[in-house]
């Protein structure tokens, strides 16, 4: 029976990730999912409505749901569709994350600490908000481009706030007025007020003419729609089938633009209406005729495009990788605990589902991108976790003690929580820089040297376990400290092999683009510290400078140096390489480069204040 508990329990999580891919429920007869699925135009490119609705709200509240007093919770794509259709509702739910004391404050909050408020909360101080905002601004402009990377908590916290509001109110604008009752309604009287003011301009001058009182009413609705073109977040409107030059347009530029009432516009205005109304039916009704029109009007490849980005989003495969990957790493810990084979099976097989379903959600990427894997900095954290757990999986096939399972799960787990928070800052799938158009010297350099992060990241979390299980525990045997050395070597070996490898083809793909070789950048700086790091510690090995200590220190530092060139150079604000800044990672950064030099302080305590190395204690003689 024990050997079929590894099957049995990878079987289990399988399914759990398989259940994804089923079609969602309806949300009170409304079929919500296919609202999700329908295109639209964002950040140059075509992306369903329900990859809106997740990084607006997460980039809002941290958060992919909206939890609800009573207990349940909204999708982000139920919450953008009542954004969008019923606003009044939506300003109740409490989506806008704040976190500094002196905002809250502001705001009146009793508690301390991370809060979430509704638009009703925040209606009263909205324009001490925008106020407070500019005058941050205008302050700003003075002190030169520097000046937004030195705000300190509170202002970062203001600004944040203030975004989430104009993207809310952006958001509301997208299927039309949202001061409207029925927008479908008023849309027909627009057309009727339209088509009976056509060709009347001679009877203007005759004030109390109908002809005059329809051009009043005509140049009110365009100065309607005018307000909400300009407010609008998503080009939602599809151009028309065999007119060239035609482009995607919200739905208050297609108005105040176009010759005509576009269909698409007739129908996102049904669909509106019916959702408003609480109708589901004609709800339903009116989204399958909306796809059934962009299938017929030439926009299929667009249609299946977001149906493909829809499903990706569904079964979430890194989130659940990243959940497994959890999993993984404890029975790996329970089995350095009990020495169970069946438990060390068992986390194996756990990491190889994990490692699988990761790899699933990064080729999935690569098809929806039709790019290489690694394009911005929420990729590269991505690909470096998949590199890691690839080669923890082949140490662990090779030494079978557990130590592959556990570091490379963790790598997998922490790399994916780092992409996570990555992504609040918005699309990851964004359009590359027309530099960063591929080519094959592209491709192949930021593949190359991305592994080149993941071994050096592997080698240096062996060398953590190392130190910590040897310093603390009694675990460490000798055998497993050789085999510990032996999995760090060969490691930094491929390390030193990839990350050269990747850098000399990174200089011929910068002398292709940017017409040199070599430029000293700040992030090629940083490929060449890794490549010079490693043949540092490769000769301290190979002329007897370090011993196996020695060879775990060096491991872990070359974490912070490995650190500094995957996100440091960002945090620098220099260079053709910092694209993706975030200066609410550098408090990270330095915590995390802070613990690997407390690991090498360790590493360099003489052995015999280490657990695993003391002698063990004498039996007590029993009396006689």
């Amino acid at each position: 029976m024990k050997k079929w508990i590894p099957w049995i329990t990878a079987g289990f999580f399988a399914l759990w990730f398989m259940s994804g891919a089923q079609p969602p429920k309806q949300v009170g007869g409304f079929d919500v999912a296919a609202f999700g699925r329908l295109p639209v135009l964002l950040n140059g490119r075509i992306q369903p409505l329900d990859t809106v609705a997740r990084n607006s709200l997460l980039s809002m509240s941290g958060r992919s749901t909206v939890r609800l007093a009573e207990g349940r919770s909204l999708s982000a794509t139920e919450w953008l569709l009542e954004t969008m259709a019923k606003p009044e509702l939506a300003d109740q739910r409490k989506v806008f994350r704040i976190q500094h004391p002196d905002l809250q404050g502001l705001l009146g909050a009793q508690q301390q600490g991370l809060q979430y408020y509704s638009f009703n909360d925040l209606t009263n101080q909205l324009e001490s908000l925008q106020t407070k905002a500019v005058q941050l601004q205008e302050a700003e402009s003075k002190l030169g481009e520097e000046a937004e990377k030195q705000r300190d908590p509170y202002q970062r916290d203001l600004m944040h706030l203030c975004d989430s509001l104009g993207l809310y109110d952006r958001l509301k604008c997208d299927l039309g007025p949202p001061d409207t009752e029925d927008f479908q309604t008023e849309l027909q009287v627009y057309e009727q007020t339209r088509n009976m003011a056509a060709g009347a301009t001679s009877m203007a001058g005759r004030t109390n003419s109908p002809a005059a009182e329809n051009l009043r009413l005509l140049d009110e609705f365009h100065k309607r729609y005018a307000r909400v073109a300009a407010f609008s977040y998503c080009r939602i409107v599809p151009p028309l089938a065999g007119r060239p030059g035609a482009e995607w347009m919200s739905v208050g530029s297609s108005l105040t633009n176009a010759a005509e009432v576009y269909p698409a516009v007739r129908l996102l205005a049904a669909i509106s209406s019916a959702c408003r109304n609480e109708k589901p039916a004609e709800y339903n009704q009116a989204v399958a005729t909306y796809r059934a029109w962009l299938h017929n009007d030439s926009l299929d490849p667009e249609l299946k495009s977001a149906g493909r980005e829809f499903f990706f989003n569904q079964i979430e495969p890194f989130y659940k990788s990243m959940v497994i990957y959890v999993a993984a790493v404890i029975l790996g810990c329970v089995f350095w605990l009990n020495l169970s084979e069946p438990v060390r099976r068992t986390g194996f097989a756990l990491l190889v589902l994990a490692f699988g379903i990761h790899t699933v959600g990064l080729g999935m990427r690569m098809f929806l991108q039709g790019r290489p894997p690694v394009t911005n900095l929420y990729s590269s954290a991505i690909f470096i976790g998949w590199g890691a757990v690839a080669l923890g999986i082949i140490l662990e096939r090779v030494f079978k003690g557990g130590i592959g399972l556990v570091a490379s799960g963790l790598i997998g787990f922490v790399t994916l929580i780092i992409a996570h928070h990555l992504a609040m800052s918005g699309d990851t799938m964004e359009m590359m820089r027309a530099v960063l158009n591929t080519n094959l010297w592209l491709a192949t350099h930021v593949v190359v040297i991305t592994i080149g992060y993941s071994s050096m990241f592997l080698a240096g979390l062996l060398a953590a376990i190392y130190i910590v299980r040897g310093f603390f525990t009694r675990t460490l045997s000798p055998q497993t400290a050789r085999a510990l050395a032996r999995m760090v070597y060969g490691i930094i070996c491929f390390a030193t092999l990839t990350s050269f490898t990747g850098t000399i083809l990174g200089g011929i793909w910068a002398d292709q683009s940017w017409g040199r070789f070599w430029g000293w950048d700040p992030k090629e700086n940083g490929a060449l510290l890794i490549v010079l790091w490693n043949a540092v510690i490769l000769h301290a090995r190979w002329g007897g400078a370090i011993k196996e200590r020695g060879l775990m220190a060096m491991a872990v530092f070359g974490n912070i140096v490995t650190s500094f060139s995957w996100f440091g150079v960002n945090m620098l604000g220099i260079g053709l390489h910092s694209y993706g800044f975030m200066d609410k990672a550098f408090f990270w950064l330095m915590l995390f480069d802070a613990s690997q030099a407390a690991l090498i302080v360790v590493a360099l305590i003489p052995p015999r204040f280490w657990a695993s190395f003391k002698p063990a204690p004498s039996p007590i003689p029993a009396r006689a």
